[in-house]
């Protein structure tokens, strides 16, 4: 995909935004530095932005007022964001929602477009695919990545969650991941795979 035909979509992915009169935007992310990140680059591209960590603050904020869209990652540290992508469509059916996730896999694509989802990118995704995938048409088919993660990629990002999420405790994520403490030692010592 070249680089002129990427500034021209998001060229016309925000014009068709400045059309629009609710520029509400949801983004719920437990990744606190990607949230940030992805907040001001979709402030600087137009969306009226609110930003959560939870599944619970997700929620709440819908129950105060339904945004047009939704960011929503699949895996929070409370919970599943499809319940947010859930909430969203029964409050505003009209609202688009993507999820984001890092441990994609059919089965939960096709869980999210059934709870509304209009689409599916994986993490890390950038801005002016987030913002593509927010505006398209339902015509649109969103395009493959170009560099998609590897398998071993893949693997060794649920293994850091997992480890991140039982407080750096090798013991404890070894017994949830099912594996032996010294097996999990060795992965956590390597670099990440490309």
């Amino acid at each position: 995909m070249s680089t002129r035909w990427r500034e021209d979509q998001t060229l016309n992915a925000i014009a068709e935004l400045n059309e629009q009169a609710d520029r509400s935007l949801l983004i719920v992310e437990d990744d606190k530095p990607f949230l940030e990140r992805l907040s001001r680059a979709m402030e600087t591209r137009g969306f009226t932005v609110t930003s959560c960590d939870t599944v619970s603050d997700g929620l709440a904020q819908i129950g105060k007022a339904a945004p047009a869209f939704a960011v929503v990652d699949l895996r929070l540290g409370d919970g599943n964001g499809l319940d947010v992508v859930s909430a969203l469509k029964k409050k505003r059916p009209d609202a688009r929602a993507i999820v984001l996730t890092g441990y994609g896999n059919i089965a939960t694509a096709v869980t999210a477009v059934k709870m509304g989802a209009v689409d599916y990118l994986s993490k890390p995704a950038d801005a002016d695919d987030v913002v593509a995938a927010l505006l398209s048409t339902n015509a649109e088919k969103s395009e493959l990545p170009a560099n998609p993660m590897s398998a071993d990629r893949v693997r060794w990002e649920h293994i850091q969650r997992i480890y991140e999420m039982c407080n750096r405790n090798v013991s404890e994520t070894a017994r949830r991941l099912n594996m032996h403490r010294r097996t999990l030692q060795r992965i956590l010592a390597k670099r990440a795979p490309r």
